[in-house]
């Protein structure tokens, strides 16, 4: 398992990407391992899910436990290790829209490529929970306007999310997310999107005009779709942004079980890397290499 170099990071290569084909497809991460292991199979772009992060640092569900302090910390990592564009949830912005300022500035800062902002009340909940709540359409458009301007390079992209459709249905949807557009944000994420029926509504409306982001989630309300079918449809964008955390407790919990009934991990040894192939990947050696170098001068 060799690291590959990743190529410069460019700050303008999503916002071209979105623009082009084939669609970019953006597994979601939750922190500097995962990002990097997605840069080796090839991906130049991940998302920062919000959900996988409460899921894996707090052991909690997406229902609004997680501060921007630790999506920051998280971003910061992951851009220390790899060169990816990273599109970072960042749930209703945690507050007004002088608190959307301050959480631009300090994701845009921690080396986030796109920002999301989502129009539910806060504490906000996954948008695939029943439940959730939505602020004013004008309370989120004057947040979405603090949002463009508090970053500091254009190519920080914003993306306006709204959860209408599975609160007040298409239609309510489909209208905050024309008025996201007119604020000018870089691309929408129209959440919880259940029909052809409303893909082709929110497509007749947007296609052509800005980038539209699906939303993949395993037993979610949304059907699942290969990315060319997305692609076909007219999405720009698709996240899997917690099936890593998905795969990743099924496996952990063969783990621990075998573990425990054996009392030892030889049976699971087909399915790790041992002690030299991880460091291997982690490049320890050529870190401890590098250190020597600045040794006694």
């Amino acid at each position: 398992m060799t690291r590959q170099q990743p190529a410069t990071h460019q700050p303008t290569q999503l916002k071209q990407l979105l623009h082009e084909k084939p669609i970019v497809v953006a597994p979601g991460v939750f922190d500097a391992l995962g990002a990097s292991l997605a840069e080796q199979a090839g991906f130049d772009t991940v998302y920062l899910s919000g959900a996988s992060l409460a899921y894996t640092q707090l052991g909690r569900p997406d229902i609004g436990l997680l501060s921007i302090t630790e999506i920051c910390t998280a971003m910061a990592h992951i851009r220390e290790r790899t060169n990816l564009s990273v599109v970072v949830d960042c749930d209703t912005g945690f507050g007004n829209a002088m608190n959307v300022m301050r959480s631009v500035r300090m994701l845009e800062r921690s080396g986030a490529n796109a920002i999301q902002l989502e129009d539910q009340t806060y504490p906000k909940r996954c948008g695939h929970l029943k439940g959730k709540t939505l602020v004013p359409k004008g309370e989120m458009v004057g947040k979405l306007h603090a949002a463009l301007d508090a970053r500091e390079n254009d190519s920080t992209l914003i993306i306006g999310r709204t959860d209408a459709l599975g609160v007040e249905g298409t239609d309510s949807a489909i209208e905050r997310a024309q008025a996201y557009y007119e604020a000018g944000v870089d691309m929408l994420f129209i959440e919880g999107i259940r029909t052809d029926e409303d893909i082709q509504k929110i497509m007749a409306q947007f296609k052509g005009k800005v980038p539209i982001m699906a939303n993949m989630v395993e037993g979610g309300d949304t059907p699942l779709q290969n990315a060319q079918a997305l692609e076909a449809l007219g999405f720009s964008l698709v996240i899997f942004p917690g099936a890593l955390v998905r795969a990743i407790t099924h496996m952990a919990s063969r783990f621990f079980a075998t573990l425990k009934q054996d009392g030892t991990t030889d049976a699971f040894r087909d399915q790790m890397l041992d002690f030299k192939q991880l460091n291997d990947y982690l490049g320890t050696q050529k870190m401890l290499e590098l250190g020597e170098q600045y040794d006694n001068r």
